[in-house]
């Protein structure tokens, strides 16, 4: 039986982390799983259900209510984001949510939620995880760990790309400056900040095409296996 490892793939916002890790795991057969849309898909709760997230016990209580699962889009291929049997993958991308999934996601009772379930889905490897702590917090064994970044306009430009098609009233300025809180808030909070693992591979997409980036990925995977 061919050995089965865990793929992480962290680094900043819009540099194209959950594209690269959804061709990974095609490629290779893995289960893709989506550490974003579950802080988004918390903060949605939080949102619909007006609960006050600078109080921990309101924030403990409403954890016990949210169930979250990876169910498969047999007509996509992928897995999508399901919150209490709802399929929300669209509902959480929206910059709504953008706006406050950072904040939401610095919470040590929903980071401890959200990891508890993101170790109990890599329990038996075969996996390709993206977030802002999977190599360094989630996953810190994990065979092989991706850091990826890309130059800070090129990210607003792919940001702002992606939300017109949902929104056509979407300004630049609003996306640049969504992106340098959601950088600013990720990189500093207390529990889980984003940092590159010692061990991670850092993979600089600024100029790269898709492909380019996926076969890189995917010599990197070749040589651990």
């Amino acid at each position: 039986m061919e050995k089965k490892i865990i793929i992480t793939i962290d680094g900043w916002s819009s540099c194209g982390k959950s594209t690269l890790a959804k061709q990974l795991a095609r490629e290779l057969g893995y289960l893709y799983i989506d550490s974003g849309a579950m802080y988004r898909a918390i903060t949605l709760y939080f949102l619909r259900n007006h609960i006050d997230w600078t109080h921990p016990e309101a924030v403990t209580d409403a954890l016990h209510h949210i169930k979250l699962e990876f169910l498969s889009n047999h007509k996509s291929g992928h897995c999508e984001m399901y919150l209490n049997g709802e399929n929300v993958e669209y509902l959480i991308r929206d910059l709504v949510v953008a706006e406050k999934v950072s904040d939401v996601a610095a919470i040590k009772e929903v980071r401890e939620f959200a990891v508890h379930q993101q170790q109990q889905m890599g329990s038996g490897k075969g996996i390709v995880m993206d977030g802002r702590d999977i190599g360094t917090v989630v996953f810190p064994h994990a065979e092989l760990k991706i850091f990826m970044t890309a130059d800070k306009e090129i990210r607003v430009k792919r940001r702002y790309q992606e939300l017109y098609e949902k929104n056509p009233n979407v300004t630049m300025e609003e996306v640049r400056s969504n992106l340098e809180m959601r950088d600013y808030i990720d990189s500093h909070r207390e529990v889980s900040p984003l940092r590159k693992a010692e061990d991670a591979l850092e993979l600089d997409n600024s100029h790269l095409t898709i492909r380019e980036q996926l076969d890189i990925a995917l010599r990197w995977t070749r040589e651990r296996l």
